[in-house]
């Protein structure tokens, strides 16, 4: 699972990132992205803010969003063949959160050499019986790596720069499941940061810092 991220990077640097020339509101940095907020996300369409928590086109009740922030790639191709084969995006991030079941303490994954990266994602258009059309999205998990294990026992989907292309424009299913694997553990870490990660109210940078 992966309910918690951050992304902190400047705005000029995810343009960079996703190599866009395309209008979006300058972002602010968000030390913990939580379920039901706007975030940012490349898709064939471009860059965008979508909110998290995926609403599939034939929801009744858009709270169903919050019990889709993420979805199991296992199953993805079955459960969510349409967005599988035709809305995937993805996700920015500069590290990911999650808490063990023991004590709930909170940790932070990143990337040793990256500091910003993409989780693979899906995305959806659900039209309100008022007639709004809200766009949401989900982040894809799949089972730890040896470095997240030991504290949850799921992941989410972070996918290398050269997978990250091939996630967004391949056609064929089985190439694209075969991208949804747990990243490598030697490249990634992680330390203990503050139980305050835990109130969404909290947003600051020393969020992500060790303790």
């Amino acid at each position: 699972m992966c309910g918690r991220f951050a992304l902190y990077s400047s705005f000029q640097v995810i343009k960079d990132y996703a190599d866009l020339l395309c209008k979006i509101d300058d972002l602010e940095a968000n030390y913990n992205a939580a379920p039901g907020q706007n975030i940012p996300v490349i898709y064939q369409n471009g860059l965008s803010t979508l909110r998290w928590g995926l609403i599939p086109f034939w929801a009744k009740d858009e709270k169903i969003g919050y019990k889709l922030i993420n979805v199991r790639a296992e199953t993805i191709d079955e459960k969510f063949k349409y967005a599988f084969q035709k809305r995937r995006c993805l996700i920015l991030a500069n590290g990911f959160y999650e808490w063990n079941k023991k004590d709930k303490q909170p940790f932070y994954f990143f990337l040793k050499e990256r500091e910003l990266f993409t989780f693979a994602g899906i995305w959806e258009m659900w039209k309100s019986p008022e007639g709004n059309i809200i766009k949401t999205c989900s982040i894809i998990t799949t089972e730890p790596n040896n470095i997240v294990k030991p504290i949850h026992s799921r992941m989410p989907v972070i996918l290398s720069g050269s997978n990250e292309k091939k996630w967004l424009e391949a056609n064929d299913d089985n190439s694209l499941i075969k991208l949804l694997k747990p990243y490598s553990a030697q490249e990634m870490n992680y330390f203990a940061v503050s139980k305050e990660i835990g109130s969404v109210k909290n947003n600051y940078p020393e969020l992500i810092k060790a303790i």
